[in-house]
């Protein structure tokens, strides 16, 4: 029997209060491909393995939701890519409390990289790859309701929170949950076929076209450190934001200077305090589309805006999807 070539060696890193989801997803995506591609080629396909690696030697951890996980071995060879799973979390501070203990993970990252394996985190797991260091003076991803609190403990780190996938050299970051699935696609693609990592798509339901978090993002759920100015000020837009409002304005009201205002925002949101106010009336329209059955005009006058043209370029900008498909795609009443 001709042995099959090998189209990706994918190791995955476990732990203690990884969660299943962020193993399990990249592992049966790839024994898809696997299948697909004896479909389509024959003897000769590419065929893909997954191996669970443990940085401490050990041959089985609990999983986030209490579950034994084994099958974990110690590779002969490293493998193309290590993953490094999502971690299940509370709380930003308990995130970066269970990434700081995890000192062995750290140095086995470091060490793969330097012998050359590609390494990428995968939701909260980018926040273990931060921590390596490895992903300073690089551009990141994670999971989009801790971009906050990302920005504010990785500051070397140029974070897209929007992105669902970034590749930046020999390092690649996902964003939450099922972005794995698009790292895992774009792995396929680029190493063996599109073809084929689009068909493994098709096959698991996944649409192979989607290219950022925006559509998801709900700022309501969004970690924010907290802080006095911070929530004088999201209460205060929150408030006024039906009518135009400008820095020094928002300064004022907050008792605070235009500078400190201006770095409290790059800080925290990684943009300009105007640019974060549009953000927040683009919320409030994402909620009223979702729950209201008001015409645009409506919602735009409501968001503090009177050129409904001109909001719904900026809803496509923030979103990716105009207001009508937005609509459609997350409306929660009865169509």
């Amino acid at each position: 029997m001709v042995e099959r070539p090998l189209g990706l060696r994918l190791g995955i890193l476990v732990f203690d209060g990884v969660m299943m989801s962020s193993v399990a997803a990249p592992s049966d995506a790839l024994r898809v491909a696997d299948q697909l591609a004896l479909l389509r080629f024959g003897a000769a396909a590419p065929t893909f393995r997954t191996e669970l690696i443990h940085a401490r030697g050990a041959t089985s951890v609990r999983t986030s939701g209490g579950m034994q996980l084994s099958g974990i071995v110690a590779p002969e060879q490293d493998p193309d890519v290590l993953l490094l799973p999502g971690i299940m979390h509370g709380s930003a501070a308990e995130l970066l409390a269970h990434c700081a203990a995890l000192d062995a993970e750290i140095a086995l990252l470091g060490a793969m990289h330097e012998r050359g394996v590609r390494i990428a985190g995968c939701c909260t797991g980018s926040f273990l790859l931060a921590m390596s260091g490895l992903l300073d003076g690089r551009t990141a991803t994670t999971s989009w309701w801790l971009a906050a609190a990302f920005r504010q403990a990785f500051p070397l780190v140029d974070l897209q929170a929007d992105a669902l996938v970034v590749e930046s050299g020999s390092v690649t970051t996902a964003g939450g949950a099922t972005a794995v699935l698009d790292f895992v696609f774009r792995q396929i693609a680029s190493r063996v076929d599109p073809e084929l990592a689009q068909q493994t798509a098709k096959f698991l339901l996944v649409d192979p076209e989607r290219q950022s978090q925006a559509p998801y993002v709900s700022a309501a759920l969004i970690e924010k450190p907290r802080s006095t100015l911070g929530e004088k000020v999201e209460k205060f837009l929150a408030q006024q934001m039906h009518r135009p409002l400008g820095v020094a304005e928002i300064a004022a009201q907050v008792g605070t200077s235009e500078r400190t205002l201006l770095r409290h925002f790059q800080t925290q949101y990684g943009a300009g305090p105007l640019a974060h106010l549009q953000r927040l009336r683009v919320e409030r329209a994402k909620a009223l589309l979702e729950t209201s059955r008001l015409s645009l005009d409506e919602i735009v006058e409501r968001c503090g805006y009177s050129d409904t043209a001109s909001f719904r370029k900026l809803f496509k900008r923030e979103t990716h999807l105009t207001p009508a498909d937005y609509r459609q795609r997350f409306s929660l009443r009865a169509h």
